[in-house]
C-alpha cells in the first residue's frame, strides 16, 4: 500500500517538474527522484505505474539535461560532448526497456511482434496506454537519432514510427500534440530510411496547432532536423526568433521545456555560421 501511495505521488510529481521555472533546480533534484522510482520497482517489478514513471522521466533527463548538454559542449570540447552523448544514449535505451517491460506485461510478446510485423503489433492497445506508447516510442527515438551509427539501433525505426503513429491513431492531442514533434525527427531522415520533408513540415504544422504556439519545441525540431540539413538559414534563423519570442509563462504545463529549449534556440542562434555554409558575413545588409 505503501509503495502504491508513493508511486502515485511520483507519477504526479512529473508534472511539477513540468511547471517549474528553475531547470537548474530540476536537473539537480531528477535524479534522486529516478533512482527512488528504481528502488521501488525492485519491490514491485510489475508496477505499470512506475514503470511508466521510469519510462517518461529517464527519456526526460536524457533530453532536457544530457543530450542538450552535449551539443552545447560540441564547439567547445569534442571529447566531453562524445561521452555526453554516449550517456544520453544509454539514458534514452532504460527509458525505453523500462517502457517495453510494461508493455509486456499488458501484451506478452510484443517486444518480438514489433521486431517482425510492427505495423499491426500494437493493434490491441487503447486510449488509456496512450502515455506508455508515447513515451516508449519517444525515449527509444531519442537512442536512435543519437546512434545512426549503430546498424542495430537503426533496424528498430519501424518499431519506433509504429509506437508514435499507434499515439496519433488514439489521441492525436496527447499533450499537446506531443507526438507530432517526435513524427518531425522521424520523417527528417533521409527518404531512403522512409523519410519526408514535407511530412516533417506538416507535423509541425499540427504541433504549433495543437500547442496553440506556445511550444518551442517544434520550432526549435524543425530548424534542427530539416532547415539544417536543407541548407536553408533564412528558416532556421526565422523558426528559432519564432521559439524565442514564446512566453513561457503563457502555459505552465510546458514552462520548464521551454526554458530548456530556449537556450537551445539561443545556442543554434550562435552557431548559425559554423552550420550553413552560405551564411553571409552581413545578413542585415542583404535585407535591406
Amino acid at each position: 500500500m505503501a509503495i502504491n501511495t508513493v508511486a502515485d505521488s511520483l507519477v504526479a510529481a512529473g508534472d511539477v517538474y513540468a511547471s517549474d521555472d528553475d531547470p537548474e533546480l530540476v536537473r539537480q533534484a531528477l535524479p534522486f527522484a529516478l533512482k527512488t522510482i528504481e528502488s521501488l520497482l525492485a519491490e514491485q517489478p510489475e508496477n505499470r505505474k512506475l514503470l511508466l514513471a521510469a519510462c517518461r522521466g529517464f527519456a526526460q533527463y536524457s533530453y532536457a539535461f544530457v543530450d542538450t548538454e552535449a551539443d552545447s559542449l560540441e564547439n567547445v570540447d569534442y571529447r566531453a560532448a562524445l561521452e555526453e552523448r554516449e550517456r544520453a544514449l544509454k539514458l534514452y535505451l532504460r527509458a525505453r526497456d523500462y517502457g517495453l517491460r510494461s508493455l509486456e506485461l499488458e501484451s506478452p510478446g510484443i517486444g518480438r511482434r514489433l521486431e517482425v510485423a510492427p505495423e499491426t503489433a500494437l493493434a490491441a492497445f487503447g486510449v488509456d496506454e496512450v502515455p506508455l506508447l508515447y513515451w516508449t516510442g519517444a525515449a527509444w527515438g531519442g537512442a536512435i537519432s543519437l546512434g545512426k551509427d549503430r546498424p542495430e539501433l537503426m533496424a528498430d525505426l519501424p518499431a519506433v514510427r509504429a509506437l508514435i503513429e499507434r499515439t496519433l491513431e488514439l489521441d492525436p492531442d496527447y499533450d499537446l500534440g506531443a507526438a507530432h514533434s517526435v513524427m518531425i525527427v522521424l520523417e527528417a531522415l533521409p527518404e531512403a530510411m522512409g523519410g519526408s520533408p514535407q511530412r516533417a513540415r506538416d507535423h509541425f504544422e499540427q504541433a504549433v496547432a495543437l500547442s496553440r504556439g506556445l511550444s518551442a519545441g517544434p520550432y526549435v525540431t524543425l530548424a534542427k532536423q530539416v532547415s539544417v540539413p536543407a541548407q536553408d538559414w533564412r528558416e532556421f534563423q526565422q523558426l528559432l526568433e519564432q521559439a524565442l519570442e514564446i512566453d513561457p509563462d503563457r502555459e505552465p504545463s510546458l514552462r520548464l521545456m521551454n526554458l530548456i529549449v530556449q537556450d537551445q534556440a539561443r545556442t543554434l542562434l550562435g552557431e548559425i555560421e559554423e552550420l550553413f555554409l552560405d551564411y553571409p558575413e552581413e545578413p542585415a545588409e542583404e535585407s535591406q
